[in-house]
């Protein structure tokens, strides 16, 4: 049986709050540059440096097919999604959207992108508009111009969500995106890329409370979440250009909707594939704790450990505070409570080396152990530190009820 109450809490994607439900689709409205240039050799290694999260390896991939094809708008959207994935892969945010379900918009003001980053996303997203426009000012009916365009607008929904915290103003962006992948549809049918944008978007508007329908730019779209679920899983099994973004996509999608066993295939694969990337292996562990295996679970975390320890590529920039972090995440959920505890006082002994979301945790949990073993004045200290840590988690705030309230497993 799957440990009880290991989807619940601030680690899950349980939430209700419209935050929460446009994390998903405006994460992947990113992560839909359209790979319009398979067998192009630089384009085909920017992906795999890409998807093995060896961001600065895939823009200067990026940067001189750019040099090569200036006036072609889908590499600069390949550099301005590039450009956005590093920096939320720098502040943990990353980690948080694929992984833990937080929230990446938690972050240190010293994290908070560079101005020059800033500048270089905003000019390569003006950049593919300007040449979008151009092309549709020629020909309205252009499918490779609306089709970029609305990945462009997807991914200035990001950086409004991530960046500026504007949220309507990501969303009204998500709409456009979709409005321009649904006539790419219209005029090309058999495109079963261009519907990935359109299943997403269906997500997640049929999870939005009603009261969020009302905005006038969302006229027309009701959303149907197994509708979009449906078209995702199409794309998934039958797309060219997208077939691995949503592969990824719906097995965060499955994971939300607590369907880890049709999640894990999809990770299994994608870790064959993309072997250096770490994340998916940690991913792996979450699915195997929500089947209820803990023993495979932790086997996934350790294997993480193993490589890093091997000098294995890609594992070497593997803080060990994540390793600990979800090895203790894994071992609370299942009862090993004085493991749990040890792993977590290795987090928070360095709390200030980690993303705000796996620090803030770790003190709770080390509080939750500790009122589960009968320590409440050692608890109320954990929950103070994690309230101080980051005020504006959502774990502080659980921390403070836990304070009059000693917590005790769901």
């Amino acid at each position: 049986m799957r440990a009880k109450g290991f989807w619940a809490g601030p680690g899950s994607s349980r939430g209700r709050s419209i935050i929460k439900l446009l994390r998903l689709p405006l994460l992947a409205a990113v992560c839909l540059a359209s790979r319009l240039f398979a067998g192009n050799s630089l384009v085909d290694a920017g992906y795999d440096h890409f998807y093995n999260l060896e961001f600065d390896q895939a823009l200067a991939n990026f940067d001189q097919a750019i040099a090569q094809d200036p006036n072609n708008p889908d590499l600069h959207n390949h550099a301005a999604e590039t450009v956005v994935f590093s920096e939320m892969y720098r502040d943990g945010a990353l980690e948080s959207e694929l992984v833990t379900g937080n929230n990446s918009l938690l972050r240190r003001a010293r994290l908070n992108p560079a101005p020059e980053t800033q500048k270089r996303f905003v000019g390569e997203i003006q950049k593919a508009l300007d040449l979008e426009q151009a092309r549709l000012r020629r020909n309205s009916n252009d499918t490779g111009a609306l089709y970029a365009m609305g990945i462009t607008y997807g991914l200035r929904a990001n950086y409004y969500f991530l960046v500026q915290k504007d949220w309507v103003s990501a969303l009204h962006d998500s709409t456009t995106a979709r409005k321009q992948h649904n006539r790419v549809s219209e005029l090309d049918p058999k495109n079963v890329d261009a519907r990935l944008v359109q299943g997403l978007h269906d997500y997640v508007i049929g999870s939005l409370p009603a009261m969020y329908k009302m905005f006038g730019f969302l006229i027309g779209f009701h959303g149907d979440k197994e509708r979009g679920i449906r078209i995702v899983e199409q794309v998934a099994a039958g797309g060219s250009l997208n077939r691995i973004d949503a592969q990824i996509f719906l097995a965060a999608i499955y994971r939300r909707e607590r369907h880890p066993a049709k999640a894990l295939p999809l990770v299994d694969s994608l870790i064959a594939r993309f072997p250096r990337n770490y994340l998916l292996r940690f991913e792996q562990a979450e699915m195997y704790s929500g089947l209820g295996d803990g023993k495979k679970a932790v086997a996934s975390v350790q294997q993480v450990a193993q490589l890093k320890t091997q000098g294995s590529a890609g594992y070497a920039r593997v803080p060990w505070e994540s390793i600990y972090y979800h090895l203790g995440t894994i071992q609370f959920w299942y009862g090993d409570l004085d493991g749990a505890l040890a792993n977590m006082q290795k987090v928070t002994a360095h709390a200030e080396e980690v993303d705000l979301n796996t620090g803030v945790l770790a003190w709770m949990r080390v509080g939750q152990i500790y009122d589960l073993t009968q320590r409440h004045s050692l608890a109320i200290e954990a929950y103070k530190k994690a309230m101080a840590y980051a005020p504006e988690a959502e774990a502080a705030r659980e921390s403070r009820r836990y304070i009059s309230a000693p917590y005790r497993r769901p």
